[in-house]
């Protein structure tokens, strides 16, 4: 094998592969907020519904390296089309907005309140994604 050469996996795989770090984000999500670590646990929460939202984009071969243009064109293609309800692009919003706020903002107080409502959303949100995915992957 040559030394730049990777094994290249279909997009299925890579969906798949999105699906499963993003379960591993909401457990780590769901460990942080256990232990009362509410920044961290909205960090994960978001980065599992990210990974999600790359999971999809993975199935129509697109990719893009900053958040805002995955999340934006996941708007576009799925959220506006109704593939996905509407409500979802309000809270992958709102996810956005707390996980920026948790991580950056030195006097931003995460309550236990807003990280369990973070988690919630997010493991809902992968479950309609992985559900989705199976159905298009057949």
């Amino acid at each position: 094998m040559e030394p730049h050469k990777k094994d290249i996996g279909t997009r299925e795989d890579l969906c798949l592969h999105r699906i499963q770090t993003a379960k591993n984000d909401l457990r780590s999500a769901k460990i942080l907020l256990e232990a009362k670590e509410y920044k961290g646990a909205n960090n994960r929460a978001y980065y599992a519904i990210f990974h999600a939202v790359n999971a999809i984009h993975a199935l129509s071969g697109k990719a893009y390296k900053r958040h805002k243009d995955a999340i934006g064109h996941f708007n576009k293609d799925y959220v506006k089309t109704g593939i996905f309800p509407r409500e979802t692009g309000r809270k992958i919003g709102e996810a956005e907005e707390i996980r920026h706020a948790s991580d950056y903002d030195d006097f931003y107080i995460a309550s236990k309140e807003e990280s369990d409502r973070q988690v919630a959303v997010a493991g809902e949100f992968i479950q309609m994604v992985e559900k989705y995915c199976k159905k298009q992957i057949g």
